[in-house]
């Protein structure tokens, strides 16, 4: 059985504390990452980890001590993978940092895993793991509402309807980032001091923030989707699911029924958790 330490990241690239929270978004989008380890500059201790997300929660606060998790679970190079796949898909977080003998060797993602599954023999399905409620918006509602249900659901992604009730498109994080950041004045507010680093797919939503500085209210959420977006039938096995998401770097597809009627969203933990104990 393959352990963390074979699939995992080695010698990650880490924040430090004291730091501020404009040179980890630099960082963020610079490498391309949505989360980062937290380490002591001092020593090398491993202090925190920091996401998106976090910065976003807490766009007010400059200093990374103040925006980081304090409380993060961490987990030994030599452990199984189903151990890894077990805390992600019961904590529905996406990094832990790998520890050996109290330093910092690696960290894991629930990608990392995904190419393991995708490799899989397995008859589970789609609709076997669904796991959380899809939320879903009118097409032609402002963005606003759309930033909004994000934040207040805690979720980075919408299944878009027409109004007809079919599903006419997907909005993720990401796909309103890419929109909107385009100037330097814009890239300015969010920390971003390079302008050839702006629209970096990936990174940095904007929906935890006051997203009133950054959205044009008149245009609505048909602007910023992603139309006929990637499906998977409901009965498509969990190695296909996450061949689709490796492929075209998702970490979640809607999931339609017999009729192409939208019956949820797959995400990546949810993927995981239907193969905690099969991955020998």
């Amino acid at each position: 059985m393959k352990t963390v330490a074979d699939v995992m990241t080695p010698a990650p690239i880490v924040a430090q504390v004291p730091g501020s929270r404009n040179e980890v978004i630099n960082m963020m989008v610079r490498n391309k990452l949505t989360g980062l380890p937290v380490v002591r500059a001092s020593d090398g201790k491993l202090m925190g980890i920091v996401s998106r997300r976090d910065i976003f929660k807490k766009f007010e606060e400059t200093q990374l001590s103040l925006i980081m998790k304090k409380n993060i679970i961490t987990i030994s190079p030599y452990a199984p993978l189903p151990e890894a796949a077990r805390i992600f898909a019961e904590k529905r977080i996406h990094r832990i940092p790998v520890v050996d003998e109290n330093k910092l060797v690696g960290i894991i993602t629930p990608t990392d895993i995904l190419k393991e599954i995708r490799n899989m023999k397995t008859a589970m399905t789609a609709e076997d793991v669904i796991n959380t409620t899809c939320v879903t918006a009118y097409e032609e509602d402002p963005i606003s509402y759309a930033v909004a249900a994000m934040r207040v659901s805690d979720v980075a992604a919408l299944c878009i309807l027409n109004a007809k009730g079919d599903l006419s498109g997907i909005l993720t994080d990401r796909d309103m980032f890419n929109d909107q950041v385009s100037d330097e004045e814009a890239a300015a507010k969010l920390g971003v001091s390079d302008t050839k680093l702006i629209g970096l797919r990936n990174v940095l939503p904007l929906f935890y923030t006051a997203t009133s500085d950054y959205f044009d209210n008149n245009k609505q959420i048909k602007d910023y989707m992603v139309p006929k977006p990637l499906t998977v039938f409901r009965k498509t096995t969990l190695n296909e699911v996450a061949r689709l998401m490796i492929s075209n770097d998702f970490g979640q597809i809607p999931v339609r029924g017999t009729k192409d009627e939208l019956i949820g969203m797959i995400y990546d933990v949810d993927v995981l958790r239907a193969v905690t104990g099969v991955l020998e």
